[in-house]
């Protein structure tokens, strides 16, 4: 079985710094938005359906960041799955943060320091290099703001 999915590091220009929205699933771990593709879709468009979705928070993408391939057992077919997840840089353009409580436990805005320790202690280890490509990016240091 193979699933393809998307989504992004969302960031937002705030107090004349940078704020980086990450989830907290429902496993507890701090990601970030991302879910499947629909048919027709392409994977531009499931990226910010799905921020939108899970955050409530519209954005534009502005380059993509990684591709992340892993493998998991299907909880109800048994069945491995290869995983696909395509990550972009999303800057925000509006939209308060709701958290879809049926997907993820919570949703926020935080400082890039704060963003950087989440991830090295209850993120996923897949997701260090989307997030170290983000910063480059922004030109934010690994854990500092």
């Amino acid at each position: 079985m193979r699933e393809v999915s998307a989504g992004g590091v969302v960031y937002r220009k705030r107090h004349g710094g940078l704020e980086i929205l990450m989830i907290e699933d429902r496993y507890g771990k701090m990601t970030f938005p991302k879910g499947k593709q629909e048919p027709g879709e392409t994977i531009e468009e499931t990226a910010l359906r799905e921020i939108a979705e899970e955050t409530g928070v519209r954005g534009r993408i502005v380059r993509p960041l990684a591709v992340v391939r892993y493998q998991y057992v299907h909880p109800r077919e048994g069945k491995t799955v290869d995983k696909e997840v395509h990550y972009f840089l999303v800057e925000a353009t509006d939209g308060a943060v709701r958290p879809q409580v049926e997907e993820i436990n919570e949703a926020q805005w935080l400082a890039p320091h704060e963003a950087w320790r989440r991830q090295r202690e209850h993120g996923y280890d897949n997701n260090v290099d989307v997030l170290t490509k983000a910063y480059a990016y922004l030109g934010l240091e690994r854990g500092t703001g």
